[in-house]
């Protein structure tokens, strides 16, 4: 039922969480908290939903936990019997298969914005997609060695970019803090927490950890740099373009960085080489949703490879992709996926852990 894999360790875990979470949300966080707070104070939204979705990352190491060496698709039918856990999988397996349509839709609407303009999407889509498929053909371990790699070069690229916009920054943009009291900023929850989708993964690779006792470490630093990274994103969009100049703006992220130039250096204007690196953050959010379906869907039939789930689910990802008939309609297609996520992985993972407690499934990891 698993391929082939050497155990992965707590700071590979954490990586790939980090590399889930930090997908297209990045491009879109501001405008959308923005939209919803209305003030300034989209940052401490930002903060409070980090906390939130730790909490929620505990729960479910508390039930992966008691399930060692086995992945979500595995562990519920001890819980709730065969039949809902059939159809609870297909649900996460369907989740997984949105998230990456999404990902890759957003991929080619970014690109021919920004990058290759005319280009037809199918030729954008599939060279991407085909590149997924062979670096999910290599295991969870070439996934995540890929990503060891990309990473590093994300965190470098991003605070070099960050520290170059503080020349357009202008501090009073964030005032006043709380000038219209807590509720705008309760309103900006919702936005924000469909931002921090990637803590799910660990349904599926808390199996293959070597400590999955430490399960807990790896959600703690897989959720705090997203946050960080999503906290001085949006201070620093927000600062530099002000809440009014952002509620026009598709990709206020890029935006940012084309609103100045440095001269002298070898990259005068920096949104696409931010963009660039961000297209390797939307790869990995789709190899990882990729290999996750194809998972399930192997473990959930009873096969032993992956591969030919995945031929399949690769064209049912690239027809859903396609339906979105433009940018708005994308956006609502990733806020669907957002919010099947609260039902799927916030509330979810709590009725399993107190119904293997009430029905005595399971026990703690030795």
């Amino acid at each position: 039922m698993k391929p082939s894999y050497t155990p992965i360790t707590t700071t590979q875990a954490a990586i790939m969480i980090i590399n889930y979470m930090l997908g297209a949300g990045i491009l879109t966080l501001p405008r959308t908290t923005v939209e919803a707070v209305d003030t300034p104070d989209v940052w401490i939204s930002i903060i409070i939903s980090g906390v939130i979705i730790m909490l929620i990352g505990f729960i479910m190491i508390m039930l992966c936990r008691r399930f060692p060496g086995k992945t979500v698709f595995q562990f519920v039918p001890e819980i709730t019997g065969k039949w809902i856990a059939m159809l609870i999988s297909m649900a996460i397996i369907l989740y997984f298969i949105i998230i990456s349509a999404f990902e890759v839709r957003v991929l080619a609407e970014v690109t021919n914005l920004y990058l290759l303009e005319r280009t037809p999407t199918w030729a954008i889509v599939m060279g991407f997609m085909w590149i997924g498929i062979y670096l999910i053909s290599g295991g969870l371990n070439a996934i995540v060695r890929l990503f060891e790699i990309i990473l590093p070069i994300t965190i470098v690229i991003f605070v070099i970019a960050i520290l170059l916009s503080s020349k357009v920054f202008e501090i009073n943009n964030l005032r006043p803090v709380l000038g219209e009291g807590f509720m705008p900023v309760i309103k900006g929850l919702k936005p924000s927490l469909l931002s921090y989708t990637g803590y799910e993964i660990m349904f599926v690779v808390m199996a293959y950890m070597k400590n999955p006792e430490k399960g807990n470490k790896a959600i703690v630093w897989g959720t705090a740099i997203p946050t960080l990274i999503y906290l001085v994103t949006v201070v620093m969009v927000v600062g530099s373009l002000s809440i009014n100049g952002m509620k026009t703006r598709t990709w206020p992220t890029l935006d940012l960085m084309r609103s100045f130039e440095i001269q002298g250096l070898i990259f005068e204007r920096f949104e696409s080489l931010l963009l660039v690196i961000w297209i390797m953050q939307i790869f990995s959010t789709f190899t990882v949703t990729l290999y996750a379906a194809s998972i399930g869907c192997a473990q959930l039939f009873k096969r032993k490879e992956i591969l030919g789930a995945m031929f399949i689910l690769v064209s049912i990802i690239y027809f859903v992709g396609s339906l979105p008939n433009d940018v708005n309609q994308t956006f609502a297609l990733g806020d669907f996926v957002g919010e099947a996520s609260v039902y799927l992985f916030a509330i979810l993972p709590s009725l399993l852990l107190l119904l293997s407690f009430i029905r005595k499934k399971g026990g703690r990891q030795k």
